[in-house]
């Protein structure tokens, strides 16, 4: 899951960004996506700030970006308001798996989608459909607050207009006050990516012994 190297960044229009603006970009999307665990995160991003050549300390370089982007996040979600996008999102996918549309949240391509249907379909259960979205997905609905949606039969045949399955699926996102149209293939979501920020549990305070 690398960083983009063409100028970009991500998904911004304007002027070629610093290597620095890049990687500090990639940190920020990193941890608001919500994908990987911690480690998995600062894994991501000292992989990306070690290819850009920037420093000749890439996991220091990348635990900072790390913390400044977890700090960010923490300070913006006091603003959010309640509930979010997220929130009607994970909603929306509970309503859909509970009519046997397999949700798949930021995975790799459309093989891992494939392979999933191929796995429930040996086991005897293939489901209705299967709704799917990749990590640059996600990116792009954290700054841009459009999500695309891949939606496929059990068949793996994508949904076309008319289709039953396409109208449960748009039908359920906007049962949660999510606008969605179909669109060139996949169903784009007024939805900005608004996940809150996992805190782990403190750890259970020492049991005391009381003096009898």
């Amino acid at each position: 899951m690398n960083a983009p190297t063409d100028g970009a960044g991500f998904f911004r229009a304007g002027p070629k960004l610093t290597p620095q603006k890049r990687v500090r970009d990639f940190a920020r999307v990193q941890v608001r996506a919500g994908l990987l665990d911690d480690s998995a995160v600062l894994g991501e991003v000292t992989e990306a700030v070690a290819d850009e050549r920037i420093t000749a300390d890439p996991a220091g370089m990348a635990a900072d970006l790390v913390r400044e982007a977890r700090d960010q996040l923490a300070l913006d979600e006091q603003s959010w308001e309640v509930p979010t996008d997220h929130d009607r999102l994970v909603a929306a996918f509970d309503e859909l798996a509970a009519s046997d549309v397999v949700v798949l949240q930021g995975i790799e391509d459309h093989w891992t989608a494939a392979a999933e249907l191929r796995r429930r379909a040996a086991e005897g259960r293939p489901p209705l459909g299967v709704a799917w979205f990749t990590p640059p997905d996600i990116w792009h609905a954290v700054d841009h607050g459009m999500l695309e949606l891949n939606v496929w039969h059990g068949d793996s045949a994508n949904v076309a207009p008319g289709d039953r399955l396409l109208d449960l699926v748009v039908d359920s996102l906007g049962r949660h006050g999510l606008e969605a149209h179909f669109d060139e293939g996949r169903i784009e979501i007024g939805a900005s990516w608004r996940r809150r920020l996992l805190v782990p549990a403190a750890p259970p305070a020492p049991e005391q012994t009381i003096p009898r």
